[in-house]
């Protein structure tokens, strides 16, 4: 199934997808290069605002190419350093819940959920570029959360109860 198909299906059935995911057995390549594109994605997404907050800025401020900069650093450094960290400590936080799942299949509900839930991360940079600061930017920040938290946790608990093979 193509990415954008999982990615539609996932909003509807989480755990299906996940388990699509799993069932192809334990594959590095793709959950780096899933991780490597949700964070390309939300990278994308924080264009407008950025441009917004340069637009908007006083004179002497840093400049939108320095911003661009920095903020790729952060996303395609960083956020995965990140990623890997959060996911082993909710392997083992659902460890310690008897969750039987494996360090690959923890990562991978993560690195998945970040890249489903990128339309919803799209419109979030929309809104805060386009409209700024305001109710409806933290409405959508707050969908957002919402989204990738229950796609997480839904995914999350289809990756723990495969069963342990090592990893």
């Amino acid at each position: 199934m193509a990415v954008t198909s999982d990615i539609v299906a996932t909003w509807r059935r989480p755990g299906a997808v996940m388990r699509r995911l799993l069932s192809v057995g334990r594959r590095e390549d793709r959950a780096l290069a899933i991780l490597i594109a949700a964070c390309l994605i939300i990278f994308v997404a924080q264009w407008p605002r950025l441009s917004r907050e340069a637009f908007v800025a006083v004179e002497g401020g840093p400049p939108l190419e320095a911003v661009m900069a920095i903020t790729f650093f952060s996303m395609m450094m960083v956020w995965p350093l990140m990623a890997y960290a959060l996911a082993a400590v909710t392997h083992l936080v659902a460890r310690l819940f008897g969750g039987r799942g494996t360090w690959y299949s923890a990562r991978l509900a993560l690195f998945w959920s970040l890249l489903a839930t990128s339309p919803a991360w799209l419109f979030h940079g929309l809104v805060a570029g386009f409209i700024g600061p305001g109710v409806e930017q933290t409405v959508a920040g707050g969908l957002l959360l919402i989204a990738f938290l229950a796609i997480w946790g839904m995914s999350l608990r289809e990756a723990e109860r495969e069963p342990e093979a090592g990893a």
